[in-house]
């Protein structure tokens, strides 16, 4: 019988991305129904702000469980491997910006409550929130495409010494 028991850590660590990305999306379609609201679209909007909200939940409870329980090992082998830098910039900046996005996802479906079709200043806002959530959202997956990578470097980096 197959046990996904030592997998959990990386099962944890793909959710983590993948309703940050999911999230994002949803983000994105809010933004393109925004801009030429009618009454099917005010529907869907709503439907899509909940789907931002839920996955930015989802990423944030995923990621922030791997953080607490996984991540000391792989911050040890960053920060002792040619790219410290990335968990000292990438990986510090990220857990601070990564409030950014999550209240405002959990904003976008109390704006997108409002009647699009009448309320100007509501679409607007729903537009600016929605593209800052996309845009911060982009910004925190790069630093984590980066910490990452500082974590391959410094396994790699471990591999070459044991060999030599």
């Amino acid at each position: 019988m197959l046990s996904l028991q030592p997998y959990v850590s990386d099962i944890i660590l793909f959710l983590h991305p993948t309703f940050g990305v999911l999230g994002t999306m949803a983000a994105l379609w809010v933004l393109v129904e925004a801009l030429n609201p009618n009454a099917a679209s005010q529907r869907r909007m709503r439907l899509a702000a909940a789907a931002v909200a839920v996955c930015f939940v989802l990423a944030w409870v995923f990621g922030g469980y791997w953080y607490v329980n996984y991540y000391y090992a792989d911050k040890a082998l960053i920060l002792h491997g040619p790219w410290p830098f990335a968990h000292d910039l990438f990986m510090e900046t990220k857990e601070h910006l990564f409030f950014i996005p999550a209240m405002l996802a959990l904003y976008l479906p109390v704006i997108c409550a409002r009647p699009m079709l009448t309320d100007r200043a509501a679409r607007r806002m729903v537009v600016a929130v929605a593209g800052l959530i996309i845009l911060n959202s982009l910004a925190i997956e790069g630093a984590g495409a980066v910490v990452n990578h500082g974590a391959k470097i410094a396994m790699s980096h471990v591999a070459q010494q044991g060999q030599e």
